[in-house]
């Protein structure tokens, strides 16, 4: 039977980028795993099939001469890989379930001893007030962490000697055994799957390649960051072991609250007393803006208490975006209190000359209450 093309096998255009195919083999993977279609000879086959198209997909060369030359590249000899029927599963497949999955599925090799070595991933946790949220900030920050040894350059070894192959796994740092269609790994038990043996420790880290220290890094925290956010900076964490990479150092940014000003994702919000006859007569109130400058509203006769105010593009910048959210003014009317007897003598003389028109609120209540007693 005729092969089927392998763009069509994984469902890609030619076109496609090496993220877009791992995309869809990793689907056709979890499709048609034999693990959950046991028994299922025709999902193995198409499992069998999407791996060897990722095979050749996935690697550049290999994928230029199937451009090139079709199938036809892998036969009688060319490319090391013949027909569907002899794909060499037993190193390939594990290769590719090691990009996938880990070390559960095997592979086992340089990459998962640099993957176990790898330094642990740090967290920082940042204060900053909401202007500096406005406005982004730098600053220096001092941590503990490890770092490379300086005096074994990280390798673990004393100055003059150099690590060995682990005797029981042979450098891999990891031990397989087969068990059917699957080649299962673990880790060796006795170089901790570096795949090595330190026989000289350097004296001064221990043979770790790492020491502790205490470290400064300037930050820039960008404007717009909102409490919660998380600042991931690759490779500023503690240092691997044995010259492994680094990890990462993830900046938790705390967002303190405000005096003034209340926030909603880009959005502010403020509220702003007036008094009674501010709201009955209206005004023009100046009210402070998170830049640190001012705005001016305009508030007409009749306010009610409560109403809000919309002020475009001055709330909190997006993040990565050059506009702005909203500011929302409140207003909110103060009753007067500890009033004077001039003034309780004018508020009693307005009472009396008070009539429907100028509380519609309260007339409508009481026609509704009338109506409730009635019935």
């Amino acid at each position: 039977m005729a092969k089927r093309d392998y763009y069509d096998v994984l469902g890609v255009e030619k076109s496609a980028s090496p993220d877009q195919i791992k995309a869809a083999y990793r689907k056709q993977a979890v499709k048609y795993h034999p693990d959950k279609n046991k028994g299922d000879k025709g999902a193995e086959e198409k499992f069998k099939e999407a791996s060897e198209a990722y095979h050749v997909l996935s690697n550049s060369e290999r994928k230029q001469n199937y451009d090139n030359f079709g199938h036809a590249a892998f036969e009688n000899g060319g490319g090391g890989r013949g027909g569907f029927g002899n794909f060499d599963f037993s190193s390939s497949f594990s290769d590719i379930f090691e990009d996938f999955f880990g070390e559960g599925f095997g592979g086992g090799g340089r990459r998962s001893r640099r993957s176990n070595n790898r330094g642990s991933d740090l967290r920082y946790d940042l204060s900053i007030t909401l202007e500096e949220a406005y406005t982004g900030k730098k600053q220096d920050i001092k941590f503990s962490t490890s770092d490379k040894c300086d005096v074994c350059n990280g390798s673990g070894s004393k100055p003059g000697y150099s690590a060995s192959t682990c005797s029981m796994c042979g450098g891999h740092g990891q031990i397989r055994s087969s068990q059917g269609f699957f080649t299962v790994q673990q880790t060796c038990p006795q170089c901790a799957g570096s795949g090595e043996q330190i026989t000289h420790p350097c004296t001064n880290c221990g043979g770790t390649g790492k020491k502790q220290t205490s470290k400064r890094l300037s930050v820039t925290i960008p404007k717009g960051v909102d409490d919660g956010t998380r600042i991931r900076l690759s490779g500023k964490g503690e240092a691997g072991s044995r010259g492994a990479s680094n990890g990462d150092l993830y900046l938790f940014i705390n967002v303190e609250s405000h005096e003034l000003f209340k926030r909603s994702e880009v959005n502010l919000f403020f509220e702003f007393p007036i008094s009674f006859t501010d709201a009955a007569l209206g005004t023009t109130i100046e009210i402070p803006t998170i830049d640190g400058g001012k705005a001016k509203i305009k508030i007409p006769d009749g306010t009610q208490s409560g109403k809000q105010f919309r002020l475009k593009g001055k709330g909190m910048p997006f993040m990565r975006r050059g506009d702005y959210g909203d500011l929302y003014v409140q207003v909110n009317t103060e009753v007067p209190v500890s009033l004077n007897k001039e003034q309780k003598e004018l508020l009693e003389k307005f009472r009396k000359i008070e009539n429907d028109r100028s509380n519609p609120s309260i007339k409508r209540f009481f026609q509704k209450a009338k109506n409730f007693w009635k019935n």
